[in-house]
């Protein structure tokens, strides 16, 4: 199960690792928090007034065709995108959105949704979101929430299902400060303008919290990947910056995706290229 604040950012975290593991026969569920009702239009073509006045439509849309890329299954949580607010003080949050929602309430539909699901795996964000949008730090919260609870019989005794227990949780450490050099670096070895120089000096000043302790080798699947992200229109200009390091450059220098052991329940020894290692051996005895 990978829980996802907005539709988009399933594609631009961790798609090549489920398009890896359903592949080989693994059922992978996206839960989606919001539905990216306040997200900015970043693609230029798609910056249209129809598709302004039905953004929430039209992102429910491209998320259809992003999870039928990634042959994925994929639930929404039903809560409202909170918005990026920025400025100086930074304004209110809107009335009603996801952020806001007390934790329980919030992690109650997550609850549910593992105790259906019964996932072993589970992932998510660390506890700033990766960047630090409201909608991410929730989906952390909710996350961690549902992980520790969803296994308890006392705790949300009024969501349905029988309780489950999953067995890993791992946070998403997609730009993480070792991949980003071996790209630029790759770039510039390639003779190619590489767009990570202001990355790595923004970088230095950004110690980075977690360890990477999982990669999971999936470079044969970075195109569908790519072909999930190019689904989400209004969010991804084709263009941009997300395709500017060739695919073979990629797999070349970095042919995975990455992650942070948070919890676990099973033994395992670190590093790992396995999500399920520990688990296959538990549940298959």
């Amino acid at each position: 199960m990978a829980v996802h604040a907005h539709p988009d950012d399933e594609s631009s975290k961790g798609a090549a690792t489920m398009a890896r593991y359903v592949a080989e026969g693994v059922e992978v569920l996206v839960v989606t928090c919001t539905g990216g009702e306040r997200g900015s239009i970043l693609n230029p073509a798609m910056d249209r007034p129809e598709v302004r006045e039905n953004i929430g439509k039209v992102r429910n849309e491209e998320m259809a065709r992003a999870r039928e890329i990634l042959g994925v299954e994929q639930r929404w949580l039903g809560f409202v995108d909170s918005g990026f607010p920025e400025g100086d003080p930074l304004p209110p949050l809107p009335e009603g959105c996801f952020a806001l929602e007390p934790l329980e309430s919030a992690a109650e539909r997550l609850v549910a949704a593992v105790r259906e699901f019964r996932p072993h795996v589970i992932l998510t964000y660390d506890e700033n979101g990766g960047y630090p949008h409201p909608d991410h730090v929730k989906t952390h919260e909710v996350s961690v929430e549902a992980f520790e609870a969803a296994g308890d019989p006392d705790r949300y005794p009024g969501v349905g299902g029988e309780p489950w227990q999953p067995l890993k949780l791992y946070y998403h450490m997609t730009f993480n400060t070792a991949r980003i050099e071996a790209l630029d670096e790759a770039m510039k070895a390639a003779g190619l303008e590489s767009p990570y120089g202001d990355w790595r000096e923004r970088a230095k000043d950004r110690p980075e919290k977690w360890e990477v302790t999982t990669r999971v080798p999936c470079g044969e699947f970075f195109e569908t990947r790519d072909r999930a992200l190019i689904a989400h229109a209004t969010q991804i200009d084709p263009d941009g910056f997300w395709f500017a390091v060739p695919l073979d450059v990629q797999r070349e220098a970095w042919p995975t995706e990455d992650y942070h052991l948070a919890r676990s329940l099973v033994d395992t020894e670190l590093p790992e290229d396995d999500l399920f290692a520990g688990i296959r051996e538990k549940v298959s005895v």
